[in-house]
């Protein structure tokens, strides 16, 4: 499906060591965010409180952040979890109270602007469930990572490969170079969005791939610059629809979800506009530097013996 087919093929390629000089420039201060300010990292990683009250009807989740700020709470989470009555609320723990006093501190405070609640349950959430979670997050990140490049691997070959995981890299350095130069929460629904992403921008590298892959099997006389500005140019049309139609919906839980889908599509909204970027003027570029060429794609003729026919027999 197509709105649009673009004649003329546009030429990325002449421009690429300049893109590709913004992509690592970027990329730099993103991985300087991360090592001099570092993610701000939410409750289920650094350890806290949890506090689970429960409503007769509806929980207005707006009422209880607004109480909670209003009594000198900070960093806290607040979102619904089973149904809309019942409500969970994340909080740092206070060296000066403990788990008891942060619960009825709480409920204190939700009497004020948001009363009918009653508690559920406190529970101290320790740094060491933090760390597991951090642990099995990155280990995940790695899975995820390693079976691109085997799956690329297999279906193109190398150079498609690597350069299709640099380029991904690349966006979940910059999304999380974001985080830490806003200091936005790092939680767990923003390592989920972070790992949908890799997914999501391997696929539009996939798609380029495929095309350059036809282009040097269909078209002869192209250079290689020629071919992956063929192939770019040929999925403008589909880049737009899918990813148009993808970051309206991204867009809608940003301005609509709440503050608990807040960060979760921030990282998505992000991740989706590298993503592109990257698959057409990280990634491409890379396959054209690492020396992708037609002879790679057209199957070598079989040697035949010298006096042998063509059912294999010496005459």
């Amino acid at each position: 499906m197509e709105f649009f087919r673009i004649k003329q093929d546009i030429p990325f390629m002449r421009h690429a060591l300049k893109f590709n000089v913004i992509s690592l420039v970027t990329f730099l201060l993103a991985v300087v965010f991360l090592f001099t300010m570092g993610l701000h990292l939410s409750v289920e990683f650094t350890g806290g409180t949890l506090v689970e009250v429960k409503y007769q009807q509806a929980a207005d989740l707006e009422k209880i952040r607004s109480s909670l700020g209003k009594s000198g709470f900070s960093d806290y989470s607040v979102q619904n979890f089973g149904s809309s009555q019942d409500v969970m609320i994340r909080l740092p723990l206070k060296s000066d109270q403990n788990t008891n006093q942060l619960g009825e501190a709480v409920m204190k405070s939700l009497d004020t602007e948001a009363p009918g609640a009653s508690l559920s349950r406190v529970e101290f959430v320790g740094p060491q469930v933090g760390k597991e979670l951090a642990e099995n997050g990155a280990m995940a990140l790695l899975l995820v990572i390693i079976g691109i490049v085997v799956y690329l691997a297999f279906r193109f070959e190398w150079r498609f490969s690597v350069s299709a995981i640099i380029a991904n890299l690349h966006d979940v350095i910059i999304i999380l170079g974001f985080f830490a130069f806003f200091q936005w929460e790092f939680s767990l629904s923003v390592l989920a969005a972070v790992l949908a992403v890799l997914g999501y921008s391997v696929n539009e590298s996939v798609v380029v791939f495929d095309r350059v892959r036809e282009t040097f099997k269909g078209k002869r006389g192209l250079s290689t610059p020629e071919v992956l500005d063929h192939a770019i140019t040929s999925t403008i049309s589909r880049t737009i629809i899918t990813h148009g139609c993808t970051q309206l919906m991204v867009l809608s839980m940003l301005v609509f979800g709440g503050e608990t889908l807040h960060y979760f599509a921030m990282a998505l909204t992000i991740g989706i506009c590298f993503g592109i970027y990257s698959s057409v003027l990280v990634a491409s570029p890379l396959v054209m530097w690492l020396g992708v060429s037609r002879e790679q794609f057209i199957p070598k003729p079989k040697k035949t013996i010298e006096g042998a026919t063509d059912d294999g027999a010496c005459v």
